[in-house]
C-alpha cells in the first residue's frame, strides 16, 4: 500500500510541475500575436543559455521559481533569444535573434526587455520600449520588485 501511495504522490508532483511550465516563445511574430491578443508586454530575454554564467544563475535564481512562473503567467508574454554556442538554432532563428539584438542594442547578456509590439502592413515590426534589467541579486522578489517597476511606469 505504501508503495502505490508513493507512486501516486509521485504523479501527482509531476503533474502540478507540468502545470507550472511556462511557455517561452522563440518566434517573436507569434509572441506579438499572443501579446497583442492577451493585452500583455513582451518580456524578451537575450540569454546565452549554455555558456553564459549569469544568464544561468538568473535562470535558477529567478525564472525558475514559482514566484515568477505564477507573476509571469499573470504579466507578461514570455519570448526566449537565445545566443547557444553548442545548441544547435535553425538559420530563421539565428537571423530573428541577431536582428533582435541589434533592433534593441544588445551588447551583454542575460539582457531582458520589456516592450509591446506591433506588425506593420509591410511586415516589419514596430517595438514600444518599456524598460529592461538583467541579473538583480536576491532572489525573485528582488528581481520582480525591479520588473514591476518597469511594467507600472506603462
Amino acid at each position: 500500500m505504501k508503495k502505490i501511495y508513493l507512486i501516486a504522490v509521485f504523479f501527482l508532483g509531476l503533474v502540478v510541475t507540468q502545470a507550472q511550465e511556462l511557455k517561452w516563445h522563440t518566434d517573436v511574430k507569434e509572441a506579438i500575436a499572443i501579446g497583442n491578443k492577451e493585452h500583455k508586454p513582451l518580456l524578451l530575454f537575450f540569454t546565452g543559455s549554455d555558456w553564459c554564467g549569469w544568464c544561468i544563475r538568473l535562470q535558477k535564481e529567478v525564472l525558475l521559481t514559482p514566484e515568477f512562473i505564477k507573476w509571469a503567467k499573470e504579466k507578461v508574454v514570455l519570448v526566449e533569444l537565445d545566443y547557444p554556442r553548442s545548441v544547435p538554432q535553425t538559420q530563421e532563428v539565428k537571423k530573428q535573434n541577431y536582428e533582435l539584438q541589434n533592433a534593441f542594442g544588445v551588447q551583454g547578456y542575460p539582457t531582458v526587455y520589456f516592450a509591446t509590439a506591433s506588425t506593420r502592413e509591410d511586415g516589419k515590426i514596430n517595438f514600444q520600449g518599456l524598460g529592461k534589467t538583467g541579473y538583480v541579486p536576491g532572489g525573485p522578489v528582488a528581481w520582480l520588485e525591479v520588473a514591476n517597476g518597469i511594467l507600472n511606469q506603462k
